[in-house]
């Protein structure tokens, strides 16, 4: 038999959860979201779906979501916005707090290891079309994701401010928009000469060193917001 399934339901005389369990268990819905949303699309997938994959039923999910679009805002997050996300990127690094920041973060988003893990994906690469149909409210979201990419982007460029940030715009826009362009090619070479050209291109843009990949095809490190464990921040 298989593990039962966590309810929230408590009757009269349970035992209460310790703390932080409600956290834990929202964090444990929005990362199967992301997960399901990332593969299938929002429309593709149920809130029975969803729950199953965090090791619930139903019952629950209405205890931390009004809806399953009020959960689909959360699940719009990212490294640039989460202090707490964990990349599954095996082989790329990425230190928010480096003044190399930028030409990392480039790296790490036109990389093979982000091309091929499709539920652990940006969702500004996995989810824009969904965004453009759904409310005011995954819209933010969106915007509040690049925005924040833009501003990593910018500290490490030079030139005044306007044109630093116009710059980092177009960056960041080359690199969401060329991982969306690769993932829906059928020819895996081609979809990896694109990424490879746009990568080459923003570092022209962000007047960074040239991006040059190892001779193994592979980026070293594992991407992690500052402060997660195993990984040295300067």
């Amino acid at each position: 038999m298989g593990r039962p399934r966590h309810t929230e339901a408590k009757g009269e005389g349970q035992m209460a959860y310790p703390a932080g369990h409600k956290t834990q268990v929202k964090g444990k819905i929005v990362q199967s979201a992301r997960r399901l949303f990332n593969r299938h699309g929002f429309d593709g997938v149920s809130v029975d779906q969803i729950m199953g994959g965090a090791g619930m039923t139903r019952g629950g999910f209405y205890s931390y979501f009004k809806s399953k679009s009020e959960l689909y805002s959360e699940v719009l997050g990212c490294f640039f916005t989460e202090p707490e996300w964990k990349s599954c990127w095996e082989g790329v690094e990425v230190d928010l707090a480096s003044k190399d920041a930028g030409p990392q973060v480039v790296r790490a988003y036109l990389s093979r290891q982000h091309f091929e893990d499709v539920e652990n994906s940006c969702p500004m690469v996995a989810l824009p079309g969904d965004v453009t149909r759904s409310g005011e409210g995954a819209k933010i979201a969106f915007e509040t994701i690049f925005k924040a990419m833009v501003s990593v982007l910018e500290r490490g460029m030079g030139g005044d401010k306007r044109h630093r940030h116009r710059v980092a715009q177009a960056t960041a826009a080359l690199c969401v928009g060329g991982m969306v362009v690769a993932r829906a090619m059928d020819d895996r070479s081609l979809a990896d000469e694109l990424r490879g050209s746009c990568m080459a291109v923003a570092f022209q843009l962000g007047r960074w060193k040239s991006a040059k990949a190892p001779r193994n095809g592979r980026n070293r490190g594992v991407i992690a917001p500052r402060g997660a464990a195993g990984v040295k921040h300067s």
